[in-house]
C-alpha cells in the first residue's frame, strides 16, 4: 500500500506567511495530509453532504458578502456549525478579520484561526502547490540527478560506471547538479516527477579517488539546484560487445516511476566516448521532442521518400 505523508500546520503556516489569529491548543502539532482545500460556502448555506472536515477552509470575499445578509446571530450559528465539525483551520483572505465574537467560538472549539491579504484564488494556488510537494508520493532511487541545458536528466547504471564524473565534467560545462547517489523522487501530479537530494547528502558528491566533495563550495552556488523535473532517464553502461544499441533513436522507450512513464534511453560508454558531450545532446534532442521534433523520425522519412522516389524512377521495380 502506498505509504501517506503530511506536514505539520504551523509549518505550512510559516512558509506561506499567513498570520495567526488565534492559535487552538494543537496547532504546533497538527498534522494536514490532504491536499485538497475548501470554499464553505455550501457549508455557511447549510449543506453539509459530501462534507470532509479534515480540509482547511478558505473564506472569501463571496462567502463572507452572503452571511453579511444575515444578523449577527444567524451567522456567528452557521460558523458554529462549521467550526463544531473540527475542521483544522478557517482562513479568512483579502486582509478580512474575523468578529471578536468568532474568535470566542473558535476558542471555544479549539480551531485554528489565520489570515492572508492575499486574495481568495490567489492563495488557494499557494497553498495547493505547497501541499501537493509535501503530501506528494516518494521513492528513493540510486543515481545522480542533473540539469542540462533546463532538463532534468537523471543518469542511472551500476556503480563505478562515470555517472559522478560525467556529472562534474557537466558542471564545470556549466549545468547544475541535483544530487549524487541517492535521488529523492516525488510524484507532484500524474504526468510530474520532481527529483532532488535527500538533506543530508546535498550539494556532496563522491569522485572515487578523490573523496567527497562540496560542490557548491567548489564550483559555486550556481553549480547547484535544489531540485528539478525528471525529463529523461539515462542508463549508462560499459560497452557490451554483440550487443545491440539503437543508432537512429527511432525507438521511443519508457521507464515508469510511481506510475509515471517518462523517455528513457541507454548509452554505452567506452574509452574514447565523451559522455559529458553525449548527455548534453541527449538533452538537447529530449528538449526538441517534446517541441514536436524528431531529428531521428525526420531522417528517417528523408530515407524513405528517397527509396520511393528511386523505385518509381526505375519503374516500379529494383
Amino acid at each position: 500500500m502506498e505509504q501517506s505523508y503530511s506536514v505539520k500546520l504551523k509549518t505550512l503556516v510559516e512558509e506561506t506567511d499567513l498570520k495567526v489569529i488565534f492559535a487552538s491548543t494543537d496547532y504546533e502539532t497538527l498534522l494536514i495530509s490532504t491536499d485538497t482545500l475548501n470554499r464553505p460556502g455550501m457549508q455557511l448555506a447549510g449543506y453539509y453532504g459530501y462534507f470532509v472536515p479534515d480540509r482547511i477552509q478558505l473564506i472569501g470575499k463571496i462567502e463572507t458578502t452572503y452571511l453579511n445578509g444575515f444578523p449577527m446571530e444567524e451567522r456567528l450559528r452557521r460558523y458554529e456549525e462549521l467550526l463544531s465539525r473540527k475542521i483544522p483551520a478557517l482562513v479568512f483572505c483579502h486582509g478580512m478579520l474575523p468578529s471578536p465574537e468568532l474568535i470566542g467560538l473558535a476558542r471555544k472549539y479549539d480551531v485554528t484561526i489565520l489570515g492572508s491579504e492575499i486574495d481568495t484564488f490567489e492563495l488557494l494556488a499557494i497553498l495547493i502547490t505547497h501541499l501537493k510537494e509535501y503530501l506528494a508520493p516518494r521513492i528513493t532511487r540510486h543515481g545522480v540527478f542533473v540539469e542540462v541545458y533546463g532538463e532534468g536528466l537523471f543518469l542511472t547504471g551500476e556503480s563505478g560506471v562515470g555517472k559522478s564524473e560525467a556529472a562534474i565534467e557537466l558542471i564545470k560545462r556549466g549545468h547544475r547538479l541535483i544530487a549524487d547517489d541517492a535521488v529523492e523522487i516525488k510524484r507532484i501530479d500524474s504526468k510530474t516527477l520532481v527529483g532532488s537530494a535527500p538533506d543530508l547528502i546535498r550539494y556532496y558528491i563522491e569522485l572515487r579517488g578523490i573523496g567527497i566533495v562540496d560542490v557548491r563550495r567548489t564550483f559555486g552556488s550556481g553549480a547547484i539546484k535544489e531540485s528539478e523535473h525528471i525529463d529523461l532517464v539515462i542508463n549508462i553502461e560499459s560497452w557490451k560487445e554483440g550487443s545491440s544499441y539503437d543508432r537512429l533513436g527511432t525507438e521511443s522507450m519508457e521507464t515508469t516511476i510511481l506510475g509515471v512513464k517518462v523517455p528513457y534511453i541507454t548509452i554505452p560508454i567506452k574509452p574514447g566516448r565523451n559522455l559529458a558531450v553525449i548527455l548534453e545532446v541527449a538533452a538537447m534532442n529530449n528538449r526538441q521532442k517534446k517541441m514536436g521534433y524528431n531529428s531521428a523520425q525526420e531522417f528517417t522519412d528523408r530515407i524513405n521518400r528517397h527509396f520511393d522516389e528511386k523505385f518509381k524512377s526505375m519503374g516500379g521495380t529494383f
